[in-house]
């Protein structure tokens, strides 16, 4: 008969939704600190409008980030998110062209997201490759099947009902909140409560802080790492449709080099390198980081073409910080 006991040395969260630790509450500091200094030398950064552009334009990067957390949380990573996202939009599109109803068209592009991470999660499972390696080929392969299933060309004219749920903002005590930011802060709640209160949360933990205990405490590896994948396709998914919905087209170039934000929002939010840690909160703050920066420097004059490199000295920084935690035995 097996036994269930919990694995040793797990850094499972602690507390009611297990949201914050002293390492997101840093991340929570460095983003208020961001915003002050931003508000005292711009004079539209604290505008609501200006707010809310920033929130619409983060929501489905944080969206497919609480995807992803999972997987880094396991130790692994999924290299196919944009594309992901690219090609649920584009199944959404062409339930639309076949004039299918809107639910059909949402559904069409959430499943195909999720079959994406299925197949990611039996490739790491069944073909027993390395995760890298199996979602960087699923990258190519999703991002081939945009371009041969369109010939290149994007998709347009989509129904007024389903741009609405990109484009439209509710009216909330006189402010104009984006839907999309709605639906991200839903959707972190969902996860922030699967992960931290639910037992296949813990479980998630428990794997990503040791493999070998976790199976030797009864717990089905492959099914566990199946359910990772999955979710994650299945939330970049989601984040493919709202994308597109706010775009307002479905192009095979949607979302090209987004797994690198959503990547990079993960580890600026608090995940390790080495799995076993990370919350849906961080994530959260890592992609609101993110986008922070990148409209603080439009804000203060500087070019575009400085955005990149100042995202890559985030990431760089917040991982040799979380190096150096670790040494220190943090």
């Amino acid at each position: 008969m097996t036994t269930t006991a919990k694995p040793a040395a797990v850094k499972h969260p602690t507390g009611w939704f297990r949201f914050l630790r002293a390492q997101e509450l840093g991340i929570i500091l460095i983003l208020a600190v961001m915003c002050v200094f931003l508000s005292l030398s711009t004079k539209t950064f604290l505008t609501s409008t200006n707010i809310f552009n920033v929130m619409r334009a983060f929501s489905w990067i944080a969206i497919a980030a609480f995807g992803e957390i999972l997987v880094i949380i396991i130790a692994g990573i999924d290299l196919s998110v944009g594309s992901t996202m690219a090609l649920a939009g584009l199944a959404a599109g062409f339930a639309y062209r076949a004039d299918q109803p809107m639910a059909v068209g949402l559904l069409a592009g959430i499943l195909t997201g999720a079959a994406v991470g299925l197949v990611n999660g039996l490739i790491v499972t069944k073909g027993r490759l390395p995760a890298f390696i199996a979602t960087l080929g699923t990258l190519s392969i999703g991002r081939g099947l945009c371009y041969g299933l369109t010939n290149g060309q994007p998709l347009t004219e989509f129904p007024d009902s389903f741009r609405t749920l990109g484009q439209y903002d509710l009216p909330v005590l006189g402010l104009a909140i984006p839907l999309p930011a709605i639906y991200m802060v839903i959707l972190a709640l969902i996860m922030g409560f699967f992960l931290a209160r639910t037992v296949w949360g813990y479980r998630i933990y428990a794997l990503g802080g040791n493999e070998q205990a976790t199976a030797l405490s009864g717990i089905n590896i492959g099914r566990l790492k199946l359910l990772v994948f999955t979710l994650s396709g299945l939330l970049a998914g989601i984040a493919g449709v709202v994308m597109t919905a706010r775009l307002g087209v479905a192009s095979p170039t949607a979302a090209n080099g987004y797994e690198l934000d959503v990547i990079a929002a993960v580890f600026i939010g608090g995940a390790s390198t080495s799995g076993g840690e990370g919350t849906i909160f961080g994530a959260l703050m890592g992609a609101a980081i993110m986008q922070v920066l990148r409209n603080g420097l439009v804000l203060l004059g500087f070019p575009a073409y400085w955005q990149s490199a100042a995202i890559g000295l985030v990431i760089v920084v917040t991982l040799m910080l979380d190096q150096y935690r670790k040494r220190r035995g943090g």
